[in-house]
């Protein structure tokens, strides 16, 4: 067996947990900002919460959404490196690879905020985390677009 035939025996393998790994890390980059929301908002309001509120964070990251972006990274490479799926020549895998980017992007741009809040120096308020926290939206808005109609 050649590495084409491995590639197109494992694709819907590769397939399936590519997609339940993105469940996994949109859930992790919909819900972070949230928690940093009600760490900005509320943790001075409730007594010795926000070493709770680091913990929380700090589990999000390194259990869930860390291991789902690698996750994510590797099933799509395989999906991408097997011949035939990916028509380079159309706009759509690079739209898509450009928001996979930007979901990447957003994901280290949250850790920075996480170590932030645990140093007690974040500057940020709960309006700007609640902006933040449209970007996976739009960046899955253009992802799913993009798979789908293959422009």
């Amino acid at each position: 067996m050649d590495l084409t035939d491995l590639l197109f025996e494992i694709y819907p393998y590769a397939k399936s947990l590519h997609i339940m790994a993105v469940i996994s890390w949109m859930a992790g980059l919909f819900y972070l900002p949230r928690l940093f929301v009600y760490h900005v908002e509320q943790a001075q309001k409730v007594p010795d919460s926000l070493p709770i509120f680091v913990m929380m964070e700090e589990k999000l990251l390194r259990i869930i959404m860390r291991p789902a972006m690698i996750v994510s990274w590797l099933a799509g490479g395989i999906m991408v490196l097997t011949p035939g799926i990916v028509d380079w020549s159309s706009l759509w895998p690079w739209s898509k690879g450009l928001s996979v980017l930007g979901m990447t992007w957003f994901q280290h741009w949250l850790l920075a905020r996480h170590k932030e809040f645990a140093a007690g120096e974040n500057t940020r308020t709960g309006r700007r985390y609640r902006m933040m926290n449209e970007v996976p939206t739009l960046l899955m808005v253009v992802i799913v677009i993009s798979v789908i109609f293959k422009f």
